[in-house]
């Protein structure tokens, strides 16, 4: 059996679809950034459209788990924070949040599920066909910064720190929508 590397980076968007392409641009370079820096095999790499219920199982005998998406009501530029498993998983599901794809990790597993984190990238445009917008490209390099800081010393206790800094400003204290 091969060993799985401890942390693994899920990212999903649609690249046809303006801004939902910030998930697959910033795994792409995440991916050339952590070939450069000898990482590489510390992080495995999943790019998808959407996530699915099969994506439990990449989950599955991980330290560390990394969700990246875009997100229109996102506070700019970015929101980094922890998951918690939680959610109704209906047969036949066929796009999941993170938090119920470690509901069903836990449902097929017996082992505690990794540490888990979430980064979702402020977009605002997102119809088909478009280009991702100069202010989603700008969130995103925001949010390449703290991939590389996050893949650079990939340990709960240090995403959690950063989770900590990088909160959701509370409700009325003047966040982005």
């Amino acid at each position: 059996m091969v060993a799985r590397a401890p942390v693994v980076v899920l990212a999903c968007g649609n690249p046809s679809r303006g801004d939902d392409a910030l998930g697959p641009l910033l795994l792409e370079r995440l991916h050339d950034w952590l070939l450069t820096t000898g990482l590489a095999g510390r992080h495995e790499l999943i790019g998808d459209c959407q996530w699915q219920i099969e994506h439990a199982l990449d989950l599955a005998g991980r330290e560390l788990v990394l969700f990246i998406d875009a997100g229109a009501m996102t506070p700019a530029p970015f929101v980094f924070e922890p998951v918690q498993a939680s959610g109704h998983v209906a047969p036949g599901s066929h796009a999941l949040s993170p938090a119920a794809l470690l509901s069903v990790l836990a449902r097929i597993s017996s082992d505690p599920p990794p540490a888990a984190f979430v980064l979702a990238v402020r977009g605002e445009r997102f119809e088909l066909g478009a280009a991702p917008g100069c202010r989603a490209l700008a969130h995103a390099e925001a949010a390449f910064a703290l991939l590389q800081e996050l893949c650079g010393a990939a340990s709960t206790a240090h995403w959690q720190v950063l989770a900590d800094r990088h909160q959701r400003p509370p409700a009325g204290a003047g966040g982005a929508p």
